[in-house]
C-alpha cells in the first residue's frame, strides 16, 4: 500500500513538472521534463533497491512494509532534491533583455 502512495507521489510530481516546462517551453520541454523524471527515477531505483535488500533481513518483512517499500522510500531522499534543485527552483533576478539593459 505505501508502494502506491509513493507510486502516485511520482507521478503526481512527473505531471507537474511536464507542467511547469510546457508552459514556459512548449511541449518539448514537457516532454524533456517527464523524460528526466523517468530517468533519474530508474537509476535510483537500481542503485538503492540493492541496498535495501542487503540492509533490511528477509524476515522483517510484512505486507505493508517490505524491501521494494524500503528502496522506494530511500528513493524519495535524493529525488527530493533532484526535483527541488530543478522544477521547484525560482531564480533571485527577473530574466531581462539585452535592450532593457543598455551599456
Amino acid at each position: 500500500m505505501i508502494d502506491l502512495i509513493i507510486y502516485h507521489l511520482h507521478i503526481v510530481g512527473a505531471l507537474y513538472a511536464f507542467t511547469m516546462r510546457w508552459q514556459r517551453d512548449g511541449i518539448k520541454g514537457g516532454a524533456l521534463a517527464i523524460a528526466t523524471c523517468g530517468l533519474v527515477f530508474t537509476i535510483l531505483w537500481a542503485i538503492t533497491g540493492p541496498i535495501a535488500y542487503a540492509v533490511m533481513p528477509a524476515s522483517a518483512t510484512s505486507p505493508l512494509f517490505t524491501a521494494d517499500t524500503l528502496s522506494l522510500v530511500l528513493l524519495l531522499i535524493p529525488e527530493i532534491i533532484f526535483f527541488r534543485a530543478f522544477f521547484l527552483r525560482t531564480s533571485d533576478a527577473p530574466e531581462r533583455d539585452q535592450a532593457d539593459n543598455p551599456s
